[in-house]
């Protein structure tokens, strides 16, 4: 039994797809808190290293879930991360995996200075869709959305349709809604 007065969204897709972007936009028009697993990871320690390579942080996932349990579980957040099997299903109510044409997203990710392996690595998995699928093997399909991130206008358009989306399990969730 849910006892959350506020959804949980889960913001996925393939670096550059534009997460942050919708994250911060939907959190400052819905009130919910932009939760953003890179900060926390670095902010919280929930890390065992940086790998050169990549230019990145090695995520200790255990960390991270015991360092963001209590607060998500609350309910009301919007969790900004490329990755999204790792949160239990029950802590979830929609999962949106944003998607970008690959020669729009080679260009954003060419534009942050990605090292070649990090830059054609993020490539290959959205071509092969690999954050989709993994929305969908883990959690149910009707909590997941595929939306278009190419331009402003999709943007837009995903936002507003997020924002109805809270709209409607507010009132689907409020106390004494059947």
């Amino acid at each position: 039994m849910r006892t959350r007065t506020q959804p949980n969204i889960i913001m996925t897709g393939t670096p550059g797809v534009g997460k942050t972007t919708h994250c911060e936009t939907l959190a400052q028009n819905t009130g919910l808190k932009h939760l953003s697993i890179n900060d926390v990871v670095k902010e919280r320690g929930c890390h065992d290293g940086f790998d050169e390579e990549f230019k990145s942080w090695i995520v200790d996932e255990d960390k991270l879930l015991d360092s963001i349990e209590d607060e998500v579980k609350q309910g009301g957040y919007i969790i900004d991360w490329h990755a999204c099997d790792l949160f239990p299903k029950s802590w979830i109510d929609l999962v949106v995996v944003l998607r970008v044409d690959s020669t729009l997203l080679y260009d954003r990710l060419k534009a942050r200075d990605y090292p070649e392996a990090k830059l054609q690595e993020n490539l290959d998995s959205e071509i092969m869709e690999v954050l989709l699928q993994e929305a969908r093997d883990s959690y149910d399909e009707e909590i997941i959305v595929e939306l278009t991130s190419n331009t402003s206008d999709d943007m837009e358009s995903n936002i507003e349709r997020i924002e109805t989306w809270i709209g409607h399990w507010k009132t689907n969730n409020a106390e004494g809604a059947q």
